[in-house]
């Protein structure tokens, strides 16, 4: 074991880990990247990758031992989440039935099943590029839950095209770039820190302990020290574990924080009195039939509307009355 001033890291296996060093509901965010279960040692044929770059020693779980290995870490996950704690799980699509069926076996309630699109997929000749991975977001009931709305972008900042950049945001398709890290030493399969700092900042707030079953590069580490978060995690493996120590030892805590975009909490009223143009309301009109459309409720249409458009609920619900599209 290897205690920092912020951080706790166990080299062993996490079931035996966490039943050892975590008491019952005493996390309040677990983000981890499981084993791929689909010999992952022979990796560097797909994606065409010099492995002398890639830390040794990487550990493989025996495809026919994948389901029971899912069911005893998430048991895991699920007792030692405080009630309202949230954990992200990232699997590729081989092993993903077996997860989503230790899931259910749980009380842990599903929030989201996002799709993380990413830059360079697995090559291929006679069948489609695979180019993305999911991500299982779920939560302990039992407790208030932290999902922190506006941590990135103001309910009323929109883009060019005028869309809300806070709806987009949370939309659960995220398109986010591998790390490309050429002639430097790496783990197997290291999440990019865009992807982490996105999950956490939704999802837990300064000093809040986060947990990662599966260290690997020890990338959700750094990046919960940068965010100044609390952590503790386990690796089975020793060379990982040792090389990914190296890399967190000297971390600065809260070293992130600076390169936080600041949102603008203040915008949501931002238009509040003016009167609408024809171009504004056929926009409204459009976005509201295209949600609508998509099987969502009135209410919760106008919600997103709202932030979207700056305007407040009734102003929209009274536009759309008038333009016979409030049924």
């Amino acid at each position: 074991m290897e205690r920092l001033p912020w951080g706790r890291f166990y080299n062993t296996d996490a079931v035996e880990g966490a039943r050892g060093f975590l008491e019952d509901e005493s996390v309040d965010l677990i983000i981890t990247d499981p084993p791929y279960g689909i010999e992952g040692g022979s990796l560097h044929g797909h994606y065409n990758r010099d492995e002398g770059f890639v830390v040794p020693g990487y550990i493989e779980v025996a495809p026919e031992e994948y389901g029971a290995f899912s069911r005893d870490w998430i048991a895991e996950a699920e007792r030692v989440l405080r009630p309202g704690g949230s954990l992200y799980v990232v699997s590729g699509y081989t092993n993903l039935y077996h997860l989503l069926a230790a899931l259910r076996e749980t009380s842990l309630e599903e929030m989201n099943h996002i799709i993380w699109k990413y830059n360079f997929g697995v090559y291929t000749r006679r069948k489609f590029v695979s180019s993305h991975y999911h991500i299982l977001y779920y939560a302990k009931p039992g407790g208030e839950r932290t999902f922190n709305l506006s941590c990135r972008f103001g309910p009323g900042e929109r883009d060019e095209s005028g869309r809300s950049l806070n709806y987009r945001d949370r939309e659960d398709v995220w398109v986010i770039n591998r790390e490309y890290k050429p002639g430097r030493t790496k783990n197997k399969n290291e999440l990019p820190r865009e992807l982490l700092v996105k999950m956490m900042q939704y999802s837990s707030n300064r000093g809040d302990l986060v947990c990662d079953f599966f260290l690997g590069g020890f990338s959700t580490a750094d990046v919960a020290a940068g965010l100044d978060r609390r952590f503790v995690g386990f690796e089975v493996s020793e060379e990982a574990f040792q090389h990914g120590l190296g890399r967190v030892r000297d971390v600065e805590v809260g070293h992130l924080l600076a390169e936080l975009r600041e949102p603008d909490r203040d915008g949501h009223s931002r238009n509040r009195g003016k009167p609408w143009s024809p171009a504004e309301e056929r926009r409204l009109l459009r976005r509201y039939r295209e949600m609508r459309e998509s099987g969502v409720g009135k209410l919760a249409s106008v919600e997103a509307l709202r932030e979207e458009f700056g305007r407040g609920r009734f102003a929209l619900e009274n536009v759309l009355r008038r333009l016979d599209a409030w049924e």
